[in-house]
Order: C-alpha cells, then sequence, then structure tokens
C-alpha cells in the first residue's frame, strides 16, 4: 500500500506520539507499507515554525530527514499534475496544503495517513 502521511502524521508518528491511530501506527511500522511525506507537508511545517506556530526541537530539520531515512519514507514533490488537480477538487476543505495534499494522493492513487475528519468528504481512501 502507497501511503502520504499528514503533516501531524509524520510529526506523531516519529515522535512516537500516542495520538497517532492503532490502524495508522501498524502501518507506519509494516515493512510492506510505502510510505510517502509532501514538500507540502515540509512546507507547512516551514511556515509554522517560522510562525511560532509549531515548537519543535533545535536541529528539527535533520531529525526529520534522519527520521524519514530510518523508516524508508520516501519525498513526494510537487508536480505539475497535482496542482492541476486542484482545479476540479471541491471545497470541502479550505487548508490549502491539505487540499494539495488529497490531490497528490489522488493523482498518485494514494492512501492517507490523517485524524482530519474533513478529508473523509473527498473520494480518497483514508488510513487511521
Amino acid at each position: 500500500m502507497r501511503v502520504l502521511m499528514d503533516t501531524h502524521t509524520l510529526l506523531w508518528a516519529v515522535s512516537g506520539d500516542r495520538k497517532l491511530g492503532i490502524e495508522a501506527a501498524a502501518a507506519f511500522i509494516n515493512p510492506d507499507t510505502d510510505l510517502f511525506f509532501s514538500i507540502a507537508g515540509y512546507w507547512e511545517i516551514c511556515i509554522k515554525v517560522s510562525l511560532k506556530k509549531l515548537r519543535l526541537a533545535e536541529n528539527w530539520e535533520e531529525t526529520i530527514q534522519k527520521e524519514m531515512s530510518l523508516n524508508g519514507i520516501h519525498w513526494l514533490h510537487i508536480q505539475k499534475s497535482h496542482c492541476e488537480a486542484l482545479l476540479n477538487l471541491p471545497y470541502h476543505h479550505r487548508d490549502p496544503f491539505d487540499r494539495l495534499l488529497i490531490a497528490q494522493a489522488s493523482v498518485e492513487k494514494m492512501t492517507i495517513m490523517t485524524k482530519d475528519a474533513d478529508f473523509r468528504k473527498y473520494r480518497i481512501p483514508i488510513l487511521w
């Protein structure tokens, strides 16, 4: 299964936070799960850290990269096709980062790992 991790799920999974859903946690440690994290999620983290809406440990950038490598998480870069998919995406969700994740998952035929209930309004598989 190819899984695109929402921003909070990556942060919770690599920190061992118990807020991560049972199915999500099981998929995270399953070697058969092909995990991805979008550059859009990293962009969101950078913005929230710069606005002081998110506090992370010192050297968090290196920690995220290290954890992604250790856990076999691949970067998902933003493609033109992902942006074009936004043209026909209904506005059930207003957050631009989440909308891009939904478009990426749709184009790439991925399941999204998220706690966000608004994602369920779209025709994409959700793992939580």
